[in-house]
């Protein structure tokens, strides 16, 4: 029976890291996710060690895991992390390739039949994206879709819109994973793997940005407010 020497357990480490960065994780991420699962669990400081990352990174590095739903912590002290059930997040990334098919194909009826686009206005910037995030929370009348991965950013850009916008009665439905805290009046449904960030304001409005709030594009074609409005009650749905 052929048996692995350390040189291909390296290049397989290698490879494994690469994919995993195609997934979204940074290199450091990539590295400590890897040391987990070899690990079945550890502390920050082991995983790191194991890693081969810096021990003062770790924390973070090891907390964005978390958040992207991809490591559980036990409580204790230390504080132990360990892999979440891979067939689970298997089935997670596949649904998300699904979503973004779905956000492709989306994408593509931002276009009208000419090849030429619809009203849709870009912004890029995290500051300037919040901003108008925030602006058509303000303008909401009646209800909210907002899906997201990164509530924790927006509550934290946000509050006071939110706030406000529950009180004028606004009914806000909010797509998160389970990681994130969803503000007080508002009404939640959890998805992991989440690949980006939509609002629908009213049935009217239209707002889509990266996963990390970099940049969005957004516009008040009822039309395309529609497709998106259902595309996030798929999400709840599924």
């Amino acid at each position: 029976m052929a048996t692995s020497t350390p040189t291909d357990f390296s290049h397989i480490a290698e490879e494994i890291q690469d994919l995993l960065r195609m997934l979204g994780l940074t290199d450091y991420e990539a590295k400590a996710f890897l040391a987990v699962v070899y690990l079945g669990g550890s502390d920050a400081e082991n995983i790191a060690r194991i890693a081969q990352i810096p021990r003062t990174s770790s924390y973070k590095v090891l907390e964005s895991l978390e958040e992207k739903g991809l490591v559980l912590p036990v409580e204790g002290k230390p504080k132990i992390y360990k892999p979440r059930d891979l067939k689970i997040l298997e089935e997670g990334y596949l649904r998300k390739i699904k979503d973004l098919f779905s956000y492709l194909k989306l994408a593509q009826e931002l276009y009208g039949e000419k090849g030429e686009p619809q009203i849709v206005y870009t912004l890029y910037g995290k500051n300037k994206v919040l901003q108008k995030l925030g602006e058509l929370i303000d303008k909401s009348e009646e209800e909210i879709y907002l899906s997201s991965p990164r509530l924790h950013d927006i509550k934290k850009a946000l509050s006071e819109n939110i706030k406000k916008a529950v009180q004028r009665n606004v009914e806000i439905i909010i797509v998160t994973s389970r990681t994130q805290r969803p503000p007080p009046g508002t009404k939640v449904h959890y998805k992991d793997f989440l690949i980006a960030t939509d609002l629908v304001s009213d049935s009217r409005r239209a707002f889509i940005a990266d996963a990390e709030l970099n940049a969005c594009g957004f516009t008040e074609n009822p039309v395309l407010a529609e497709h998106l409005k259902h595309f996030i009650e798929m999400l709840m749905n599924f």
